[in-house]
């Protein structure tokens, strides 16, 4: 089943809040969403509307260096952000190409497109970079290297001086192009720039005259100490689809990823202002031939293809904090779903009397909250979830919290197309290679992806019989992968069906290690679906298909004898399963053990696996080095645009960072919702106040405000700053204060820029924020917060409410069998318990804060009615 974006209308939707009943209407309209946006069904689409106002549309007619002769004289290439790049993706889009061929046998393919990063511009030809600066040649394969061999009639006059005519009728000519990296003189000459970082075949002799070093001076320039096949972030084939046209995300680096380009280094300027070092985009189109070939089989550097290529200058943020020098560095700790939006701030939150660096260390928000539950001095927390009251002595929570943040979770992927040879419809065949760009899952979907349940999730040569797996003739009931799932593929578009796609990276998630509240609230949405819960306790599904025992929460199917308590904060690797050493019994080809964490390793964040999967690198486990000291196992090179396959957990600001096509998933409404800002706020409408706390909301999937939520994004989650007023360091609080005020107000308005708030969130309803500003005077002053009734009944405190909603659009039909026919239900939810308490003497006049009511009043219609007015913002793509 294709996914489908909604048209989205304005509508009225009446509220029903507030203990008074008291009704209040208020417009809707769906506006431009940057939140995980998925991408066009057709990969050969053109470019996401949503682009940043720095997209760049270059054509062949306008831009391309030499525009005659060019494959694709049509051509148009938009590039999605061009200015306040990071480390992260963009995406680069195009029409007016032609139908693609994927590389095979001795050529590079055909009709396709390369794209490589260079860092300095040609001095002879403005406008576009010097081809000696280019991140090009890491990989293996026809047409992506740096030199080859050609007849000398064959090489063109621009590459004689890097061509080393031989004199011998039976060796080749040789042409290569050098590398040159950065260096502190930015001078693209090999002649000028620091011998240790030139990697070149070339020599100068005594007069200033380069030449071609021979013999044993010969260098590889394919091998580079910049730049490998593991670190390159080079596209050597990006194909169109039957139209022409195609998208694909390119990982942008900065002098952090690759020295050797040096982009976002700080430049000072004239003015004193610091800027970060800029770049160049190049986009190189190949045909079905160049460079005196009838196939592509030589490198795209050399001039024939070259001379066609398009370019756009990239500007870069500078690399490190521009905070003042000697200034005390502030501790905070928590979830790592802030760690965008805290980098935008950071340059913001440096000025002012309370301005400060911060230092965020992520790890279990759990752990952060108790800390600063405590009244010695600790680290601001950023939290989820309430403290947990039975960690603490007096079983009462004296934490003060304040919105800072919107975002969530998103399940990332990309996975090729590799239709069946014989079986597929021509249709089918003809998109072979292209990215598929719709998939579906369903909670149970998600707890086999978690549980090792699928047959290549399991170690190679290890015994499997305990998921049903004896041998390949002998399967079981269990797939090898998601993608032959008949519950994937009956939901999913029937294309699915066609794909031969076999890899462990796709019978499973990449997943990060450590202790998060993102794992706990997965889990319940897991948990929240009965099918999904009937399986993890044993029942097998329509089709057979049964849970790994060790992830049973059944205790009699658990092989411990207990069953997995679930939820849980991790994402454990609970299958003991180990594929034995045979390097004892079989010297020359043993291997070493293989576990589970050996074969599917931890990523090392949530952002990280946005990361792995916009480079196509599925962690996969390389092949046994016995000539290693000590011998081990290597890492397999990731996999280029073509041959992907890859899903990752991540969040949805990393989603968006790294430009990584997001999965719909199945809320309590029986809707399949992508991570959208618009669904996101929507998610934050459904909330309720927790049991524990009711100053802190949760989209709780098992409630019947979540079933009456049909647009709402199921992993949607809220962000808290969390302390205890009465902590003893009062110039700490009042910099953690501004910190607070600072996300509430000027942190929430959307944008690339330094201080703004980074795609992947969605602004905070203004009832949060002022709930944040609330917390914020608690904080800096040392109030206590008055203890939560949990009644629901009102005070002349202020409240946090649950805010108005906002109707999304990217909201994706159900299949027939799980789609109700659902309203969009009011904002609901008991009031929460007092923020601040009834004044004191020495507190300032709470104004308009001190007759806030639960969801509905007048913050929520603002909160409602400010959502159409937004203006399109800059995406971070």
């Amino acid at each position: 089943m294709s996914t489908q974006a909604s048209d989205a209308a304005p509508g009225a939707v009446w509220a029903r809040a507030g203990f008074s009943g008291l009704v209040v209407g208020f417009l809707v309209a769906s506006v431009v969403g940057f939140g995980g946006a998925v991408v066009p069904a057709d990969p050969a689409d053109a470019a996401d509307e949503t682009t940043t106002s720095s997209a760049v549309t270059l054509t062949n007619a306008d831009n391309a260096l030499e525009p005659e002769g060019a494959p694709f004289p049509d051509l148009s290439v938009t590039v999605s952000q061009t200015k306040d790049l990071v480390s992260q993706g963009i995406r680069v889009s195009w029409t007016g190409g032609k139908p693609s061929e994927r590389p095979a046998g001795n050529t590079g393919g055909a009709d396709f497109l390369q794209i490589a990063q260079c860092w300095g511009e040609d001095p002879e030809h403005p406008g576009h970079p010097d081809r000696r600066t280019c991140q090009y040649g890491g990989t293996v394969g026809w047409g992506s290297t740096r030199d080859g061999n050609t007849g000398d009639e064959d090489v063109a006059p621009e590459d004689l001086p890097y061509t080393d005519p031989s004199e011998n009728f039976f060796v080749p000519t040789y042409t290569g192009i050098p590398f040159v990296a950065s260096n502190p003189a930015g001078i693209v000459d090999e002649k000028l720039a620091p011998a240790d970082r030139v990697l070149t075949n070339l020599t100068t002799d005594d007069a200033g005259n380069v030449e071609q070093k021979q013999g044993a001076d010969f260098v590889d320039l394919n091998t580079s100490k910049f730049f490998t096949a593991f670190t390159t972030n080079e596209v050597k084939w990006a194909g169109s689809g039957a139209d022409g046209s195609g998208s694909v995300p390119f990982e942008v680096q900065t002098a952090m990823q690759s020295t050797a380009l040096g982009c976002g280094s700080p430049v000072t300027q004239p003015d004193g202002s610091v800027t970060g070092q800029s770049c160049w985009l190049v986009i190189i189109p190949r045909g079905t031939g160049d460079s005196g070939s009838v196939e592509i089989n030589r490198s795209g550097l050399w001039w024939d293809a070259w001379e066609h290529n398009l370019a756009v200058k990239l500007d870069f943020k500078p690399l490190g904090v521009r905070c003042e020098i000697g200034a005390a560095e502030r501790q905070l700790a928590g979830s790592e779903l802030v760690a965008g939006a805290m980098a935008s701030w950071q340059p913001e939150l440096c000025t002012g009397e309370n301005g400060s660096p911060f230092v965020l260390s992520q790890g279990s928000e759990a752990d952060a909250v108790v800390k600063a539950a405590g009244t010695s001095p600790s680290p601001l927390a950023f939290t989820s979830r309430p403290l947990d009251l039975s960690r603490v002595a007096d079983k009462t929570d004296p934490v003060t919290y304040a919105p800072v943040a919107l975002s969530g979770i998103a399940i990332s992927f990309s996975i090729d197309r590799q239709p069946h040879p014989i079986d597929a419809s021509d249709e089918y065949k003809a998109r072979a290679g292209l990215p598929m760009t719709e998939l579906m899952l369903t909670p149970r979907l998600v707890a086999k992806l978690l549980t090792a349940s699928y047959v290549d999730s399991l170690p190679a040569g290890a015994n499997k019989e305990h998921i049903g797996y004896r041998s390949f003739s002998d399967p079981g009931s269990n797939p090898r992968t998601i993608v032959q799932d008949k519950e994937f593929l009956a939901i999913n578009d029937k294309e699915w069906a066609s794909q031969i796609i076999v890899s462990a990276s796709v019978a499973d998630l990449l997943t990060p290690s450590g202790r998060s509240d993102v794992a706990v609230r997965l889990w319940e949405y897991v948990l929240a679906d009965p099918a999904a819960r009937a399986w993890l306790d044993g029942e097998p599904d329509e089709n057979g298909m049964i849970v790994n025992p060790w992830y049973s929460t059944s205790a009699t199917v658990n092989p411990t004898g207990k069953g997995l308590a679930l939820p849980t904060d991790t994402f454990p690797k609970a299958d003991p399963i180990e594929k034995a050493a045979t390097t004892v019994s079989d010297p020359a080809n043993g291997t070493g053990p293989v576990n589970l964490v050996t074969w599917r390793p931890y990523t090392s964040s949530f952002a990280d696996g946005a990361y792995r999967v916009l480079r196509g690198d599925g962690m996969l486990l390389g092949a046994w080095d016995k000539f290693s000291v000590p011998a081990k196992y290597g890492k397999t090179v990731r996999e280029l645009f073509g041959s992907q396959k890859v899903m990752g957990l991540t969040s949805t600001p990393a989603a968006e960072l790294y430009q990584t096509v997001t999965a719909a998933l199945q809320n309590p409404a029986g809707q399949f919702v992508t991570p959208t800002r618009e669904s996101l706020a929507a998610g934050a409408a459904a909330m309720t106040p927790t049991a524990a706390q009711p100053k802190v909301l949760e989209y709780d999937p098992a409630g019947a405000t979540a079933k009456a939520a049909p647009s709402a994004y199921p992993l949607t989650m809220p962000v808290y700053a969390a302390l205890n007023p009465k902590q003893s360091d009062a110039g700490l609080r009042a910099v953690y204060a501004n910190l607070i005020r600072y996300a509430a107000r000027d942190g929430q308005t959307p944008g690339t820029d330094a201080g703004e708030l980074p795609p992947g969130y969605a602004p905070l309803p203004q009832a949060w924020v002022d709930q944040a500003l609330a917390a914020a005077d608690v904080i800096e002053r040392g109030i206590a917060p008055t203890a939560p009734s949990g009644s629901g009944t009102p005070s002349t405190g202020a409240r946090a409410v649950t805010p108005a909603r906002s109707t999304p659009t990217q909201t994706v039909p159900a299949p027939a069998a799980v789609a109700p026919t659902v309203t969009d239900p009011a904002a609901t939810g008991e009031a929460a318990g007092e923020l601040i308490g009834a004044a004191t003497p020495d507190d300032p006049e709470l104004g308009a804060t001190a007759v806030a009511v639960p969801a509905g009043l007048g913050a929520g219609l603002v909160t409602a009615l400010a959502v159409p007015l937004m203006t399109r913002i800059k995406r971070r793509t």
